[in-house]
């Protein structure tokens, strides 16, 4: 087996996935197995813009919509998103309550009143309030990629060909990490028990956002409640208030 894992044109991760099979198999049968050391490769993952991950969330259906949004806003795993009840949901609070999986910590995260009403606008025909929102996360890819497709062909854009449920988790992190340059805030935001877990989003994002590149923000003016919260709600950032006025921004 070394010699075969030695000469088969194999990437090193796939190589070291097959020695912890082995790993097991040889246990099972009570033989001695001195496993060879392969290191993976660490990869840069694609990352979609904004606009890209909206185009998909404004083309999908309902459900697939408020599956996607919620994706994006949280950064969740799509199982997480998947294992969510109607109790996770504290329209009040503007809160969605994660329940970890894969061995993070579980956390409670703001919602946008697009979410929100993204989310209710599902429950009208639920009688059970533990029920799941969402289907399991196998059955909700599946149906993704079918809607992936449809919309890549309709706008002309392979690149969304590309984007998968975890694309969004990545968007995410690598945002958050560009706005406030705090990885343990990205750390605690993704839930994430190891740091190592969340330093690819700093490669990631000096990647994109390359020293020198513009750091330039859209500002915004806001004098009513109502206007203050949409502009909350579209991702600006509270500044300050002078003369009755309150002053947001958002990163370009």
């Amino acid at each position: 087996m070394k010699a075969f894992l030695a000469r088969v044109k194999w990437r090193d991760s796939t190589k070291a996935n097959a020695v912890s099979m082995l790993e097991v198999w040889f246990r099972s049968l009570n033989m001695p197995w001195d496993p060879p050391t392969y290191e993976g490769e660490a990869e840069i993952p694609f990352l979609p813009t904004e606009e890209e991950l909206d185009c998909l969330i404004s083309g999908s259906g309902n459900k697939m919509s408020a599956y996607l949004q919620l994706l994006k806003e949280t950064g969740a795993r799509a199982g997480e998103i998947a294992n969510l009840t109607w109790t996770d949901i504290g329209t009040q609070q503007k809160t969605v309550r994660i329940k970890a999986e894969k061995g993070s910590y579980s956390r409670i995260l703001p919602l946008s009143t697009k979410a929100l009403d993204m989310v209710n606008n599902l429950q009208k025909h639920v009688q059970k309030p533990k029920q799941h929102i969402f289907v399991n996360a196998n059955n909700m890819r599946a149906n993704f990629f079918t809607q992936r497709k449809h919309i890549a062909e309709k706008l002309g854009n392979v690149r969304l060909l590309q984007i998968h449920f975890h694309s969004f988790r990545h968007w995410k992190g690598t945002t958050e990490y560009h706005k406030t340059k705090d990885v343990f805030w990205v750390k605690e935001l993704l839930g994430h028990k190891n740091l190592l877990s969340t330093q690819v989003y700093i490669h990631i994002e000096r990647a994109k956002y390359p020293k020198g590149a513009s750091d330039d923000f859209f500002s915004k003016v806001a004098s009513t409640k109502e206007e203050i919260t949409d502009l909350l709600d579209s991702g600006f950032e509270y500044v300050l208030q002078k003369d009755g006025l309150a002053y947001f921004r958002k990163r370009k």
